[in-house]
C-alpha cells in the first residue's frame, strides 16, 4: 500500500486541485501539511466548482478523511467561513470526516494586520504575499510564542498565551505608531470560537499512525510550489513554510518512511503571482495568450498571474531538492495555438552558462535564458485521453521535456476536467 505526497515543482499555481482530487478519489486520508488559506485549490467535478483555500480536497468526496497537520497555520474564521461555504454546495464537514491537529498554530487578528503594515511600508522591496498573515503566524510558531488549536481549552491558557504573544506585537505596534491589541476583546472572541474548532481537534500523529496500521491509502496534500520554499525557493520572495515533499512528515507528525510516491505538479509552461525573480517570463502578446488562454487568476486573491515559458533548469532542480518520483504534466492545451514554443535550457549569467538557479537574489534577478525551440502543433489537445491521439508535435515537446528534466510523465492534462487525463502511471500503483 503506498502513501503518495503531492507537491508543485513551480511556483505554485500548476494545477494540483484537479490532480489532487483525481487522486483523493482513490485515497482513504487527505492530508493538508503546510501553509495556510494563501493557497487555494479548484476543483471541478460533475460540473460544480469549489474553491478550497485550507481544507483538504478529499473533503469533497464521500467516505474520505481530510486532516489539517500540524505543519498549518489556520485562521480559526477563516476556516468556519470556508466549512459553511462548502455545506452550501452540499458538502458534508463532521468530526467523522474531518480533523485538525491540536498542534496547528493560528492565526489572529493581529497576524494579518502586521502583514499588510510590513507590506505596504516595504515599497519596491514587497514580497507580494497575499496579506493574510502566514508570514507572521510562522515567525510566532518559531518564536515560541503562538496560540496552538489546544490553547483553546483552557482559559487560563490561553490567557498566559495572549499575554506573551501580545507582549511582543504590541512592542512592535507601538514602535510603527499603530494602536496596540487589547487582550481581552480578543481572549473572548476566541473563547467564543474556540468549541466550533475544538470539536475536529485531534492529536493527528497518532490517527495517522492507526491508518498505516491499517493500511489505509494516505494521500498529503502540499500547497504553492517548491520554488516558495523558504529554504530552497527564490528568496527572500517565497513563502514562509518548507513546500518540499520532506515536510510532508514534519508537517503531519509522521516518519519519511510513510512517504512511498512524490508526485509534482508541472505546468507545461510557467506562470508566478506576485513579486521576484522569473528567467523565462514574458512581457508580450505571447505571455498575455498563456494568461488567457490558461485562465491565469489566483483562487484567493484572484491576482493575474506572470506567465512565462517552461523552466526546465527550475523544474529539473525542483525533482532533486523534493524527490520527485513522477511529473503530472497540466495545461497542455494551453499550447495549442502557438507558432512555437521554447524551453529553457541553460542561464547566462555575468557572460557565463550555468545549469541550475543560483542560491543569490541579485544573481536571480540577472541571468538570462537560453532557449531550445520546438515547432507548435497548431491543433487542438482539449479532452484527449491517450497519448497516442496528441500530435506528434505535442509528443514530441512532451518527450524532449521528460528527457531533459529527468523524471518520467506519469500523467498529462488536457483540460480542467478530471476525465480529460492521460494517465501513463498510477503514483498509488507504481
Amino acid at each position: 500500500m503506498k502513501n503518495v505526497v503531492v507537491v508543485g515543482s513551480q511556483w505554485g499555481d500548476e494545477g494540483k486541485g484537479k490532480i489532487v482530487d483525481w487522486l483523493s478519489d482513490q485515497a482513504d486520508v487527505v492530508i493538508r501539511f503546510q501553509g495556510g488559506h494563501n493557497a487555494g485549490h479548484t476543483l471541478v467535478i460533475d460540473g460544480v466548482t469549489y474553491k478550497l483555500r485550507l481544507l483538504p480536497s478529499g473533503i469533497v468526496r464521500k467516505n474520505k478523511i481530510s486532516i489539517i497537520g500540524n505543519g498549518v497555520v489556520v485562521d480559526p474564521w477563516a476556516l468556519l467561513e470556508e466549512i459553511e461555504e462548502i455545506k452550501l454546495k452540499g458538502v458534508e464537514v463532521n468530526q467523522e470526516n474531518f480533523m485538525i491537529s491540536e498542534s496547528a498554530n493560528l492565526i489572529l487578528p493581529f497576524h494579518r494586520e502586521m502583514d499588510e503594515i510590513r507590506e505596504d511600508a516595504a515599497g519596491k522591496s514587497k514580497i507580494g504575499t497575499t496579506r493574510r498573515g502566514i508570514g507572521p503566524a510562522y515567525e510566532d510558531k518559531v518564536g515560541r510564542r503562538s496560540i496552538r488549536v489546544m490553547d483553546l481549552r483552557s482559559e487560563t491558557n490561553l490567557d498566559n498565551r495572549l499575554e506573551t504573544v501580545l507582549h511582543h506585537h504590541n512592542a512592535i505596534r507601538k514602535g510603527l505608531g499603530k494602536k496596540i491589541f487589547e487582550k481581552e476583546a480578543l481572549k473572548k472572541e476566541l473563547l467564543k470560537i474556540g468549541p466550533k474548532i475544538l470539536q475536529f481537534s485531534q492529536p493527528v500523529w497518532l490517527k495517522i499512525d492507526e491508518f498505516k496500521k491499517k493500511r489505509k491509502k494516505i494521500l498529503f496534500e502540499g500547497a504553492q510550489g517548491i520554488l516558495l520554499d523558504v529554504d530552497h525557493g527564490t528568496y527572500p520572495f517565497v513563502t514562509s513554510s518548507n513546500t518540499v515533499a520532506s515536510s510532508a512528515s514534519t508537517g503531519t507528525g509522521c516518519g519519511p518512511n510513510s512517504i512511498n510516491y512524490v508526485l509534482g505538479i508541472t505546468k507545461a509552461y510557467t506562470t508566478r503571482v506576485g513579486e521576484g525573480p522569473f528567467p523565462t517570463e514574458l512581457k508580450d502578446d505571447i505571455g498575455n495568450l498563456l494568461g488567457l488562454r490558461g485562465k491565469e487568476f489566483g483562487t484567493v486573491t484572484s491576482r493575474k498571474r506572470r506567465c512565462g515559458w517552461f523552466d526546465g533548469v527550475l523544474v529539473r532542480q525542483t525533482i532533486k531538492i523534493s524527490g520527485i518520483d513522477g511529473i503530472a504534466l497540466t495545461k497542455l492545451d494551453v499550447l495549442d495555438e502557438l507558432d512555437e514554443i521554447k524551453m529553457c535550457i541553460k542561464y547566462e549569467l555575468n557572460g557565463k552558462e550555468i545549469d541550475y538557479l543560483p542560491a543569490a537574489a541579485e544573481d536571480q534577478l540577472k541571468i538570462k535564458p537560453i532557449y531550445k525551440t520546438f515547432p507548435g502543433w497548431k491543433s487542438s489537445t482539449q479532452g484527449i485521453k491517450n497519448v497516442e491521439a496528441l500530435p506528434q508535435k505535442a509528443k514530441d515537446y512532451i518527450y524532449a521535456l521528460e528527457d531533459f528534466i529527468g523524471t518520467k510523465i506519469s500523467s498529462i492534462s488536457t483540460s480542467p476536467e478530471r476525465k480529460d487525463t492521460i494517465l501513463l502511471e498510477n503514483p498509488f500503483e507504481a
